[in-house]
């Protein structure tokens, strides 16, 4: 008995995108530690820092973990509990009054 996979194709990245890619994350992680020790920026530190920190999270997730090229099932089924779980630790922050002055 013989079994035949039916993959869907789709077109992979080439090694010129990943190169690229973990060179924009290398400029990311410059720009985060920059950040860091300029003083005039100490305000609005942690807001920047978790923007590039998101920055590159969904650059990683999306090319080197494939999940750019997947099914959009497994995008969903990975993106809906993370939102969920980014809600519940927000609606915590706000119960303890972490965001208050």
């Amino acid at each position: 008995m013989t079994q035949t996979h039916r993959h869907a194709a789709h077109a992979h990245p080439s090694n010129r995108t990943y190169i690229l890619v973990a060179a924009i994350l290398g400029v990311i992680t410059a720009v985060e530690v920059g950040v860091f020790y300029l003083d005039a920026l100490k305000p609005v530190l942690v807001p920047i820092l978790l923007v590039l920190s998101a920055a590159k999270f969904t650059m990683v997730v999306g090319f080197f973990m494939h999940l750019k090229f997947d099914s959009k099932l497994y995008r969903v089924l990975f993106v809906g509990p993370l939102i969920v779980a980014v809600a519940v630790m927000m609606a915590m922050f706000l119960l303890y009054g972490v965001f208050s002055a």
